[in-house]
């Protein structure tokens, strides 16, 4: 297949659709990561509360913890794949590869800078507190649930 001669800007329009779907499809993976933690924290700490077993309350930080760096994953591969998609935006049709490749931005988008980032902090932060929050309620006697 030659180029096409109806627009000489398709190869970098298709380009760019496919990384535009590659961070669509890392942002789904994000929502869902945060929507199965909290789910699954607000399952344990019901559990928890039912059993009056603090301990296992307490359990509930180990997925959040799992599901924060996994959520940061994500999050850092999508913003590895905008920092491409600016690349690719910039360049000229002939210069187009379909070069899907992120490894050469890794040092532009630090994992601990996700990994505390305004959007992904906050969310398990709070996650982390309600744990902490149950844990001091079921602790004190006068409170039966």
């Amino acid at each position: 297949m030659g180029k096409s001669k109806d627009n000489p800007m398709d190869n970098k329009r298709k380009h760019l659709e496919l990384i535009s779907n590659i961070i669509t499809r890392m942002g789904s993976n994000s929502f869902a990561i945060k929507t199965w933690s909290t789910g699954l924290t607000t399952g344990i700490l019901v559990l928890s509360l039912k059993e009056k077993l603090i301990t296992f309350g307490l359990y509930a930080a180990i997925p959040i913890t799992l599901f924060w760096f996994l959520d940061t994953f994500y999050l850092r591969q999508e913003r590895l794949y905008r920092k491409l998609y600016d690349e690719v935006r910039v360049k000229k049709e002939k210069q187009i590869d379909f070069s899907m490749k992120t490894g050469h931005l890794f040092d532009e988008v630090s994992y601990c800078g996700v990994l505390f980032s305004i959007t992904i902090f906050p969310f398990y932060l709070v996650l982390a507190l309600t744990i902490g929050f149950f844990a001091i309620l079921s602790l004190i006697p006068a409170m039966n649930f």
